[in-house]
């Protein structure tokens, strides 16, 4: 309750200046209907109160206060009265991610069946299905790393331009992982919505301690009993402030990533996709409508 006080405001505050006019009318109103005001400058209080036929009888509420209580709520709700937050229906529900693939011969090793690559791609297409509609783009790596496609929500794209890649593609053999990642990051920064980094591979070089950026996750193309204590891996994971995923039979490690990503790190949103205020005056109408079923009483009347 105090924290919705705290964000109680108007979205349009100029809409308040309308009750000035309708305070002003009502004063002016209830001056003119007061007969006896121009005699109490002449005439003694008690004579004039004795002389007033039906003065005390004043009723309680007339159709001067009828009006400016309604222009007074009509004025409130214009001004959009408004205390929370409601995402805006244009804002990208998925957060971001860039695949980064390595891509040299010993991807194409047989340890991780069929190959150590066709397992990443494997992979990579069951976490695109789990993050179906998610923008996820693709950095490819050796001794150079070469931006292939930029965040998009068609997985199929993805896969596609995955399942081209191969080692004698690649200009320069090597492991330029620092390269990728700097990529991959550069990528998500100019794209504005955040997002994570995803890297397959089966060995790292050494890296420099990482001075922030988007979250990393290294996903071991190795055998299940390798991947979780390659030590290359490890500390390539370390050095990035991210986190090792080790390949199992079953579909549980994409799974899991999915749900890491998923979770990892807010993006900030796309300029128009900020969560909005949320319009509330409209609740004020019921009351306005009551207020307007009084002016059907006989009698009510204002001129």
């Amino acid at each position: 309750m105090t924290g919705a006080l705290a964000d109680f405001h108007f979205l349009r505050p100029w809409g308040l200046l309308l009750i000035l006019p309708a305070l002003a009318l009502w004063l002016l109103q209830r001056r003119r209907a007061d007969a006896t005001a121009r005699w109490r400058a002449v005439m003694d209080a008690d004579l004039l109160a004795a002389l007033t036929v039906g003065g005390a009888g004043r009723r309680r509420l007339s159709p001067t206060d009828l009006l400016l209580a309604g222009w007074t709520l009509c004025a409130l709700a214009i001004a959009g009265p408004t205390w929370r937050q409601a995402p805006s229906p244009f804002a990208q529900a998925a957060r971001p991610a860039m695949f980064a693939l390595k891509v040299t011969p010993s991807m194409q090793e047989r340890d991780l069946a069929p190959t150590r690559l066709d397992r990443a791609r494997e992979k990579m297409a069951d976490l695109l299905k789990l993050r179906e509609g998610a923008p996820t783009g693709l950095v490819a790596y050796a001794g150079t790393a070469h931006l292939v496609l930029p965040p998009t929500p068609d997985a199929s794209v993805v896969n596609s331009m995955a399942g081209a890649l191969a080692p004698d593609v690649m200009p320069r053999q090597g492991d330029a992982l620092a390269d990728a990642v700097a990529l991959a990051a550069k990528t998500l920064d100019e794209g504005g919505q955040g997002g994570s980094i995803v890297v397959f591979a089966d060995a790292a070089s050494a890296l420099p301690k990482n001075a922030g950026g988007p979250p990393v996750f290294i996903f071991a193309t190795l055998p299940p009993a390798r991947a979780a204590s390659d030590p290359a891996l490890r500390a390539a994971a370390g050095a990035l402030d991210g986190r090792l995923i080790a390949p199992t039979i079953d579909p549980s490690d994409v799974e899991g990533l999915a749900r890491a990503l998923a979770t990892a790190g807010p993006p900030p949103p796309s300029p128009g996709e900020e969560p909005r205020w949320e319009e509330t005056g409209y609740w004020l109408t019921p009351l306005i409508a009551l207020l307007a079923l009084l002016w059907f009483r006989r009698g009510w009347t204002l001129s």
